[in-house]
């Protein structure tokens, strides 16, 4: 497995920590408790929504990577399939001091509407309020109180490629430290409605897509991950991934 980008295609621009200047969040209006964030430039997240519409040089790489990764059916059931193989959920791999849910919440939030920010437990960007829109339904939500067991499941964190269909194209090869890695990449992880997130599930490209509009950015992002993971995929989902890129501009 690789860890990092293969050496072939690096799509840079889904890097998922860049550094945090405090005038990053100008639009945020700060919990009474809370300072702006001043973690290390090297594991801060980036603050508001990044571009989901990718450029055409990011869409060229994706159609060389897809060229790349290894074609087969699975050949195994994946009935052995488990969940808590992965880790526990959003744990702090980057070590910023925030779990990776709070670091996706604040790199997806919309900068141009109110947000807040607080500390807790030693993180400096324990996102409270909000508005996102899901990438994938282009839908808007907004939590007035993004800890609230009622609000909290609107907005939920999604797997780009879902744990279940990594663990299928050979993450159920790797050790647990990878598993967990994965799990917690920020490249692999969206900010969606909880509506959406759970109609995705666990399905790979060929069983799900997203609205048309959405389809070039989640097949380059998609591409990205599994070519980064040395992850296999099936043929219909690659032709699926290649139908996806025809929508690219």
């Amino acid at each position: 497995m690789r860890d990092q980008p293969g050496s072939r295609v690096r799509l840079l621009w889904m890097a998922g920590v860049i550094a945090l200047g405090t005038a990053g969040l100008a639009g945020c209006l700060p919990d009474v408790s809370s300072t702006a964030p001043q973690a290390p430039a090297t594991s801060a997240p980036s603050v508001g929504a990044q571009p989901w519409t990718p450029n055409p040089t990011q869409s060229a790489a994706a159609r060389v990577a897809l060229t790349h990764l290894q074609v087969r059916e699975p050949q195994r059931s994946n009935a052995d399939y488990r969940r808590a193989a992965f880790g526990s959920a959003w744990t702090d791999t980057d070590q910023n001091g925030c779990n990776q849910r709070d670091d996706v919440l604040l790199r997806d939030v919309v900068t141009s509407a109110p947000f807040r920010v607080g500390t807790q437990r030693g993180c400096d960007h324990d996102v409270l309020a909000g508005t996102w829109i899901d990438p994938y339904s282009g839908k808007t939500v907004t939590l007035t109180d993004a800890k609230s067991p009622e609000q909290a499941p609107l907005v939920q964190i999604d797997h780009i490629v879902a744990l279940s269909v990594a663990w299928r194209d050979g993450a159920r090869d790797w050790s647990d430290d990878q598993r967990l890695r994965f799990a917690n990449d920020l490249r692999n992880l969206v900010a969606t409605s909880g509506a959406t997130n759970q109609t995705k599930s666990g399905s790979d490209a060929a069983s799900w897509q997203p609205l048309p509009a959405a389809q070039c950015g989640y097949a380059v992002r998609y591409i990205g991950v599994k070519d980064a993971y040395a992850l296999t995929v099936r043929p219909a989902e690659k032709a699926a991934l290649a139908g996806m890129l025809d929508r690219c501009t």
